[in-house]
């Protein structure tokens, strides 16, 4: 779903990055309205088991993958403002250090999956998450998240001027809804076991997520140390795209650094260099979550 730079053009590419920062800021604006300190914690192990599960790719159709965006997840157990920067935050640290995704492509990235994908994931649990309808408004958040910044991507890469034939565009579509649906499950499965190990989960104060929030925190640890042995290697819905489009040789990065890949260059084993790059990831991202919301709770009380 990450869109890397080379594929969008200069006028797209610039515009949406002017649009998503003060997105992004309103956001955190909108974060610090009756932001609980105590949830400082949960932001860090949401948004570590969110990248951890993203590098898990899994296979949707022939020669095509997808992974858990997570943007439903965050807005059902954060809100939709933290959600959002806590998403943002995953995808800026996903494109400087791992170089997935652009970094001139950031703004589209966060607009299509932290912004719009996000918010459209809250979307059916804030209309009926509350009754009856509640287990089928987080899988309807789930799907609609990634349908809405699939197609937001898609329309992107056709304003930059990509050529998609029809049979390419339909095949991409039916893709993404397969991997919607997965999504849907996904985010259904996880907000179940939660509220398994400690009922109410999402309706809890901050304080009282403890052991919830100790469950998500060993799965970030096993996702990334040991699911990276099972993830699949075939490109995701956005290269298997670009391939068949023709414009996969285009792709650039930008910057190198030594976890480029989601591998560490220095180690020989392959298990070894994902999973310590994984793992890695995960502390950043937990770190920065906890930084992100001590300043958010920091200004909310001054």
């Amino acid at each position: 779903m990450h869109i890397p730079d080379g594929f969008l053009s200069t006028p797209v590419w610039a515009a949406l990055d002017a649009a998503a920062a003060p997105a992004a800021a309103y956001a955190v604006r909108a974060a610090q309205r009756g932001f609980d300190e105590a949830k400082v914690p949960l932001l860090g192990v949401m948004g570590a088991f969110v990248f951890a599960a993203q590098m898990i790719n899994f296979p949707v159709g022939i020669g095509t993958t997808g992974h858990l965006v997570g943007g439903a997840l965050l807005a059902c157990t954060l809100g939709p403002a933290a959600g959002v920067v806590v998403m943002a935050a995953i995808l800026a640290i996903q494109a400087l250090v791992f170089q997935d995704g652009g970094i001139l492509a950031l703004g589209a990235n966060v607009l299509n999956m932290a912004i719009f994908g996000v918010l459209a994931g809250y979307l059916p649990f804030h209309l009926w998450g509350g009754g009856w309808w509640r287990r089928a408004a987080i899988f309807a958040g789930g799907a609609l998240s990634v349908l809405v910044s699939a197609v937001l991507a898609l329309g992107e890469l056709l304003l930059s001027g990509v050529r998609m034939p029809a049979s390419v565009l339909g095949v991409s579509m039916a893709l993404f809804v397969v991997s919607a649906l997965l999504e849907g499950a996904i985010t259904l499965a996880v907000i179940g076991a939660l509220e398994g190990i400690q009922p109410n989960f999402i309706r809890k104060p901050a304080a009282g997520r403890s052991f919830a929030m100790g469950a998500m925190g060993l799965g970030a640890i096993l996702l990334s140390a040991v699911g990276v042995l099972f993830a699949a290697t075939a490109p995701d819905g956005i290269g298997s795209l670009a391939m068949q489009a023709g414009i996969a040789a285009q792709a650039r990065t930008l910057l190198s650094t030594p976890l480029s890949g989601y591998e560490v260059g220095l180690l020989q084993s392959g298990w070894l260099s994902k999973a310590s790059a994984g793992l890695a990831g995960s502390a950043l991202i937990y770190g920065t979550c906890l930084l992100i919301g001590r300043v958010v709770a920091r200004h909310r009380s001054a």
